[in-house]
């Protein structure tokens, strides 16, 4: 396989996730989904020019990219799972009279 094929894959990968984005902006919880994908895309990227250029640091970005992505989505369905138990409900319209 060459590199092309691996920068088409993520090239798709994040037009679905941004697609996902701009189409669904109800739900809370596919958002999240959306935006895990386009990390992942990032990262497919990323270990693609790590491994054709013979380079290391690609790998190790992805390493801090997963780690910052699974902190990310701990934190975000714990928030939503406060936020289902004061609001019972996700959906983002419903969400814009939040107050402190």
């Amino acid at each position: 396989m060459v590199l092309s094929d691996f920068l088409i894959l993520g090239a798709v990968l994040f037009g679905l996730s941004v697609a996902g984005i701009f189409i669904n902006r109800k739900n809370v919880i596919l958002l999240l989904m959306c935006i895990e994908l386009m990390l992942l895309a990032v990262n497919t990227n990323f270990i693609a020019f790590s491994h054709f250029l013979g380079d290391t640091a690609g790998q190790v970005f992805v390493f801090f990219i997963l780690t910052v992505a699974a902190a990310e989505a701990a934190i975000g369905l714990a928030i939503l799972v406060v936020l289902f138990r004061n609001r019972h409900t996700i959906n983002v319209d419903d969400l814009d009279r939040l107050k402190g």
